[in-house]
């Protein structure tokens, strides 16, 4: 089975950048600045708000994956590093080459996929008029998209939901977060021209997620 584990980072637009009608819609119910802020802060995780600044994708049974992600200085040239193809381009077209690459694997697997990155994608993507080739929300309980979120609270039977960090330090997984960056970073790190640090980060993402996924599979799912 061919099989791909892909991770997105997002950064949300400026809030003051957005249409006065878009800054009163947000802050509908935000009567505090502490909410105010809240409502600041919260914009790179919605497809509304945000872009999507780096697409990631790993295949767990090679080793080898690229990263796609936005670059402002224009004078970036793709490189390999530890089996990852780095290469940048504009929003839409990677995306597009996000799409093109996963039509060709029969499953694929994210941590937190189906709440945020697979809706994410589907959205921003239809901002731009590419259509998808693949159906990124199949049957939760099927087999053709692994989302280990789902997996390891078992379907929502553990109630707790912690992080993908948190599993990763559980099962001695190196954390990409150990590094000192987080998905809250990602817009700053992107505004300062750090594009291939978060590119970076994403490929930690994944490798982690490749290692969880091991884990899953060895020690906790069931197989006869």
């Amino acid at each position: 089975m061919a099989r791909i584990v892909f991770d997105i980072e997002t950064a949300g637009r400026d809030f003051d950048s957005l249409e006065p009608a878009v800054q009163e819609y947000l802050f509908r119910w935000a009567e505090t600045e502490d909410e105010k802020k809240d409502v600041r802060e919260s914009l790179s995780f919605y497809p509304l708000t945000a872009e999507i600044i780096t697409i990631g994708m790993l295949n767990p049974d090679t080793g080898r994956g690229a990263v796609y992600f936005q670059e402002n200085s224009g004078s970036f040239q793709p490189f390999e590093e530890d089996g990852i193809i780095y290469e940048a381009g504009p929003e839409k077209e990677i995306i597009r080459k996000f799409w093109d690459a996963i039509k060709s694997y029969t499953q694929f697997v994210t941590f937190n996929g189906r709440a945020f990155d697979c809706p994410f994608i589907l959205v921003r993507s239809a901002v731009h008029r590419v259509r998808p080739l693949r159906d990124l929300m199949p049957n939760r309980y099927g087999d053709t998209h692994i989302d280990l979120l789902d997996q390891l609270t078992f379907y929502g039977a553990s109630r707790r939901k912690f992080s993908l960090d948190m599993w990763c330090r559980t099962f001695g997984i190196k954390s990409p977060k150990a590094e000192g960056i987080t998905g809250y970073e990602v817009k700053d790190l992107y505004k300062a021209g750090k594009e291939v640090e978060i590119a970076r980060y994403c490929a930690g993402d994944l490798r982690a997620t490749a290692e969880l996924l091991s884990v899953w599979e060895k020690h906790i799912r069931f197989s006869r």
